[in-house]
């Protein structure tokens, strides 16, 4: 069965709209947990401008469920994923100007940089993951390097999925999952898990979360969203019951 790790960051983004201490994102945290969640995701920017410091620790040492600590590969962050030993810690590409992660870690021309960052987190005891576009050459220097975990990157698939019904969306879409199959496919034969995530919806989740081999599913934002109408469990059940369904067929 796929699993589903919950993004909460935008629990955190909602409280710091007003600067004040509610939404409490490990509360939020806690309740994914409660309708079923495996794991719980944040991501401690270097600008801190949702989950901070104080979230990640909370997290580290209240929930049972598995904690990915999405992370630039910077000197800060893997001192901070060393202390708290999350789970998981995955490293992805990092822009002050964005909204929202823009694509996959360029794993390929930062070879260098980022094997001895993976080798220092693998021996502080947590697994490791590249969040990556679904290129071939990406997931070959992902495994050079040792990860054990490559994440791609559905964002592409998540914008066609929005665009108006067309012939031209529908073989878009259809070309999007073959992408990110035979991605996951390279992945596994590489020895790496293969887990996918981005822009993902209660909407358009299904076609993903039937892909073979894949283990993992990380969706924050769509969760979040529609917790704001029916609550934190009640949404993280409905996604678990989409994936379950997916995979099922």
């Amino acid at each position: 069965m796929v699993e589903l790790g919950v993004n909460i960051d935008h629990v955190a983004t909602v409280r710091q709209a007003r600067k004040t201490v509610e939404p409490d994102p490990v509360e939020a945290a806690l309740e994914a947990q409660r309708a079923g969640a495996e794991g719980i995701t944040c991501h401690l920017r270097e600008d801190r401008r949702h989950i901070n410091d104080e979230d990640v620790r909370r997290l580290s040492k209240r929930i049972q469920a598995k904690l990915n600590f999405e992370m630039a590969a910077t000197s800060e962050m893997v001192a901070i994923a060393c202390e708290i030993r999350p789970h998981m810690a995955m490293l992805v590409p990092e822009s002050r100007q964005e909204l929202t992660t823009e694509g996959g870690l360029d794993v390929c021309a930062q070879r260098s940089k980022l094997s001895p960052i993976v080798q220092t987190l693998e021996n502080a005891g947590l697994i490791v993951s590249a969040f990556i576009d679904a290129v071939p050459d990406q997931i070959d220097a992902a495994a050079e390097i040792g990860f054990s975990v490559c994440e791609v990157h559905t964002g592409s698939y998540a914008e066609i999925f929005l665009s108006p019904p067309s012939t031209q969306r529908t073989e878009a879409l259809a070309q999007e999952i073959a992408l990110i199959q035979q991605a996951g496919k390279r992945i596994k034969e590489s020895g790496m898990r293969f887990n996918a995530g981005h822009g993902l919806t209660h909407a358009n989740v299904a076609p993903i979360a039937a892909i073979p081999g894949l283990a993992e599913l990380h969706i924050g934002h769509s969760i979040v969203s529609r917790s704001l109408l029916v609550g934190m469990y009640e949404s993280v059940a409905e996604m678990k019951s989409k994936i379950e369904q997916a995979t099922a067929q």
